[in-house]
This record gives C-alpha cells, structure tokens and sequence, in this order.
C-alpha cells in the first residue's frame, strides 16, 4: 500500500483568490511550496492534487484553462504531481458527492492509488478540505487558522513547508 499526500489547490500550492484562479498568468504558487513537494516525493510519498473547481459549472472558466493551469505548475515544480482529482460541480448548478466536503474524490484516489490511510495526510485551508479527510481516518494539516473550531484539522500550519516538516519528523 502507498502512502499519500492529499493536498488542497487554492491557499495551500497557489495563492488564493476570490474570483478564482484561472489563468495562467495569475497562477502565484506560494512561496516554499516547490521545495515542499520535493521533500516529500523524496519521502516516497504519492502526491495528489484534490480541489474544488466549481468556476466550471458557473461558466466562469473551462477546464482546458484550469487544465492549462495544472500544466503550468507541474512544469513548475517538477511534474511532481502524481495526479489532479477535481470537482466542476457548484451546488447551485449540480449536486456532486465529490465536491468538498464529499470524499468522492478521495474514495476514488484510495482505490486507484492503494492508498493505506493509515500512511496518509490531508493537507488544506478550510473546514471543507478536512472534513471528508477526518470522516476517512485521514490525518489532517491544516494552511493558516481561519477554519471553524469544529472543523480545526490535527495540525495547524503556515505553509505547506512547515506542513512536509511536520510530517517528516
């Protein structure tokens, strides 16, 4: 079995923004973040990208743009990535049990992967990223500390840097 890294897109690899992240140009990957996941495939972790992209549904931007996006950063750190699980559902538009809090996406990267849990982490910003993780036995790290106190992960961090040090210890 593997052990795996699940990490949410927007706050923890790339800057966040309101209106969505998008294109290329205005995809900021935070600062520590390359040599993050470097240190933790060196660990011999899988490393999967798990993220709500509900702009598509909206009719905001195309998957090829976030795809694009997803290119740009694998190029950027490395092609370090094993893969993208995302979400284009927004519940207004489409209900979806892999959108965040759903563990859908995670039920299904579990299976293909064989990811021992056990082994596993979950690394996110918001009560929606650690709430389906928490509920899979999955341990959790959560980005800054603006998450509700129910939804608090194990672990709080400022970076993802901090996040791979804290694991690798």
């Amino acid at each position: 079995m593997n052990k795996c890294i699940f990490l949410d897109r927007d706050g923890v690899l790339n800057k966040d923004n309101p209106n969505y992240t998008y294109q290329v140009e205005n995809f900021e990957i935070l600062p520590g973040v390359v040599e993050a996941l470097a240190e933790l495939k060196s660990a011999g972790f899988l490393l999967l990208v798990v993220t709500n992209q509900s702009g598509i549904a909206q009719k905001l931007y195309t998957q090829q743009q976030m795809e694009a996006c997803h290119a740009y950063f694998q190029q950027a750190c490395g092609n370090r990535i094993d893969h993208f699980y995302f979400c284009p559902y927004h519940p207004t538009v489409t209900a979806s049990l892999a959108r965040k809090p759903g563990s859908l996406m995670f039920e299904k990267a579990i299976a293909r992967f064989d990811i021992d849990i056990a082994k596993s982490w979950m690394v996110g910003d918001r009560g929606r990223d650690i709430i389906p993780a928490r509920e899979l036995g999955i341990r959790t790290i959560q980005i800054g500390h603006e998450i509700e106190p129910e939804n608090r992960a194990d672990y709080q961090v400022e970076t993802l840097l901090e996040a791979a040090r804290l694991i690798l210890k």
